[in-house]
């Protein structure tokens, strides 16, 4: 057993020594991982500010100025211009150069004083749905905000001040500010954690094959199993001290809140790492060179992604394609990076994704096993 610890330590500190001196791969390691994470919890959000608008104002009216200074009052929304024609409309909208156009009817002022509906058109640019969506719901809350304090001003003038309407009060849980950066930068913990580790793990053996040095390793006392924990191992510990920077990262940098324990999310952490490494061995078992070994690692990281549910809801999916997310160590990853981080849930609630996280672990590490047994000659 001795003999058998210090052949997997002496094969560990091989690995460690040949990624820190290879320029190569201590660049993939160090790197790419700090940058995306930067890059992307800046980049990858669904906030819009600064939304540019026009108006085309044909009431002129007090009730239209004051419904417009609501839009000219919010952070949301930057005034680009006032369209004097209707024909500007599809200019500006072809252009890019807005992305709301708010039209008002002669008849607006007219209509609200006889106590008549009164409609406001809202113009959108719709090549980018979900932008579109977000843009008419916070044109919505103006419109919405402007109906009321207009109700309560007709009231207060009337002396009737206790039949104003009903107001609906919306609060948020988890994500008061419903900022997107605090749902996506604990997701990246998990992606980039995966991705170092398939990298880490799956060019251990292919370098060995490439350069050569792989038959030398068989001559060696060290059996099959020792060889596969000797380069399986590296790659865990990289894997975690990867999670724990990206991390940081998050809670340091970008000030997202970590409301749960860090042992539940650890325990999560190192399940799905031990999934990761599994799948990283299947990889570097069954590519000859360093160029196959990255293909795979990439080949199995888009679908992954796009199966875990990282910016769309699974629930989504269709049915069949639910059924496959079962087998993807990164959706369950998700589920308690974000619950530990937004929720502060406990480990019993998070139990029943941990628990699958395993056991997709221990059949990758099995099905390497297999193929390091079977291809290792």
């Amino acid at each position: 057993m001795q003999e058998a610890v210090r052949h997997i330590l002496a094969l560990m500190v091989k690995e460690f020594l040949a990624l820190l001196k290879d320029p190569r791969s201590r660049t993939v390691v160090m790197f790419p991982p700090i940058i995306q994470t930067i890059i992307f919890g800046y980049a990858a959000t669904f906030d819009l500010r600064q939304i540019p608008y026009a108006v085309y104002d044909l009431s002129h009216s007090v009730e239209s100025r004051q419904l417009l200074s609501g839009l000219q009052g919010s952070k949301n929304f930057k005034l680009t211009t006032y369209i004097q024609d209707y024909d500007d409309i599809a200019r500006l909208i072809d252009a890019r150069d807005v992305k709301l156009v708010v039209m008002i009817r002669q008849d607006f002022a007219r209509r609200l004083r006889a106590g008549e509906p009164a409609s406001v058109q809202a113009i959108l640019d719709g090549r980018n749905s979900n932008t579109a969506s977000i843009v008419a719901n916070y044109f919505a809350e103006v419109v919405q905000k402007y109906n009321q304090n207009r109700i309560r001003m007709l009231n207060a003038a009337e002396g009737d001040l206790a039949t104003g309407p009903s107001v609906l009060v919306v609060r948020h849980w988890f994500n008061e500010n419903l900022l997107s950066r605090w749902f996506f930068i604990p997701g990246m913990v998990g992606l980039i954690a995966l991705l170092v580790t398939l990298l880490v793990t799956s060019l251990s053996v292919a370098r060995e094959r490439e350069h050569g040095t792989f038959d030398q390793l068989l001559v060696t006392p060290m059996s099959p199993t020792e060889i596969l924990l000797g380069k399986a191992l590296p790659g865990f510990i990289i894997g975690i001290i990867e999670a724990s920077f990206i991390l940081c990262i998050a809670v340091f940098w970008f000030k997202i809140p970590l409301r749960g324990s860090l042992a539940t999310l650890y325990a999560g952490l190192v399940v799905f790492i031990f999934a990761a490494v599994g799948i990283g061995l299947m990889i570097s078992s069954l590519a000859a060179t360093m160029q196959q070994a990255l293909l795979g690692t990439f080949l199995f990281m888009m679908p992954a992604t796009l199966l875990s549910g990282f910016a769309t809801p699974i629930e989504n999916m269709t049915p069949f394609v639910q059924k496959l997310t079962i087998i993807n160590p990164l959706r369950y990853i998700f589920v308690i990076l974000r619950g530990v981080f937004i929720e502060g849930a406990p480990f019993a609630l998070l139990a029943n994704q941990i628990w699958p996280l395993a056991i997709i672990g221990l059949c990758n590490l099995l099905i390497a096993g297999y193929l390091f047994r079977h291809r290792i000659y």
